[in-house]
């Protein structure tokens, strides 16, 4: 392995460990349990026949409820290399605070699985929860998309899948299904995979922060693919989006919170102007001084504010 390689290696499990460290840390606080909240999580449902862990979801719900309430399928984060359902409890918790029935995701991650396998299982969970939200209280005619950073970009490439005829059969079988989200919240997303050296163009970068972009392209994107924006739409949803056509379907509601210290500010601002292009609403909001993920620091004021930012415009939509 070249010192390149190790450097990234290294990058890759700091990261992991340090998120993975956080959320094992904040289970131990007595306000971290659902039931301090009336709240009960359902674990581990599969939510296709595969039998691997990739393809697990959490149901957190209140435990008295009033008729079917708002649904939420929320995508984690993590460069579409790390992470898992386990270490974003939080927004499964506070999805579910706010009224909701929430499956928070699984997913097959990259290097292992690069693209489209993150995306399919994506459009996988959405089936299943239109199939099963019933089941768990929820009303599917209120879908919320949620998610941040690579899951930010799941969820607005599964936007794209619901709203433009695609040719990928998991998008064309999910698109079939006809249901819209009431809502999408992508979180200082990544939204576009291919040429990450488009944040050093515009500001300095350092080494780590770059090495973290630079991977997500390399580990997660085949090099057969083809690189243009209809064969990448899924994986790029921003160039489709900037320069494709109207959709066949209305593009929902979506709120776009983002820190002003994040490297990836940038995608933010774009992808507010190409959804406008589109014909969406699109509410873009900057929370100053956060950086990447910030919201996940929830005792820290900004991300306080984020949250109930988010929550108001859930509960608006849905």
């Amino acid at each position: 392995m070249t010192g390149e390689g190790w450097r990234q290696k290294a990058g890759v499990t700091f990261v992991d460990a340090f998120f993975r460290g956080l959320a094992g840390a904040g289970r131990l606080h007595p306000r971290s349990r659902p039931e301090a909240h009336g709240l009960e999580v359902i674990r581990d449902l599969p939510y296709t026949q595969s039998g691997r862990s990739h393809h697990l979801l959490d149901v957190y719900r209140p435990i008295h409820r009033e008729g079917p309430l708002r649904t939420v399928l929320y995508v984690h984060g993590g460069g579409f290399r790390i992470l898992s359902k386990e270490s974003h409890w939080l927004m499964g918790l506070a999805y579910a605070k706010a009224g909701a029935v929430v499956f928070n995701i699984n997913y097959r991650l990259a290097p292992a699985d690069p693209f489209p396998a993150a995306i399919e299982d994506v459009c996988s969970a959405y089936q299943f929860v239109l199939d099963h939200a019933a089941r768990f209280g929820g009303d599917p005619s209120r879908l919320v998309l949620a998610g941040e950073s690579a899951g930010a970009n799941l969820i607005t490439a599964l936007t794209i899948a619901l709203t433009y005829p695609r040719p990928e059969p998991f998008a064309a079988a999910a698109f079939e299904r006809g249901v819209l989200p009431k809502a999408v919240l992508p979180a200082c997303g990544i939204f576009q995979v291919t040429d990450p050296g488009r944040f050093e163009r515009r500001r300095k970068i350092n080494g780590f922060v770059r090495d973290r972009i630079h991977e997500v392209t390399r580990v997660y994107l085949p090099p057969h693919l083809p690189r243009t924006p209809e064969a990448l739409a899924l994986a790029d949803p921003l160039p489709f989006l900037e320069t494709g056509p109207r959709p066949e379907r209305p593009l929902p509601p979506f709120f776009l919170p983002v820190g002003t210290k994040d490297v990836l500010l940038d995608d933010t601002r774009r992808l507010a102007v190409a959804l406008q292009r589109q014909g969406a609403r699109a509410e873009a909001r900057y929370y100053p001084g956060g950086i990447h993920a910030f919201h996940a620091f929830v005792w820290q004021k900004e991300a306080k504010r984020c949250w109930q930012d988010s929550l108001h415009f859930t509960a608006r939509e849905a």
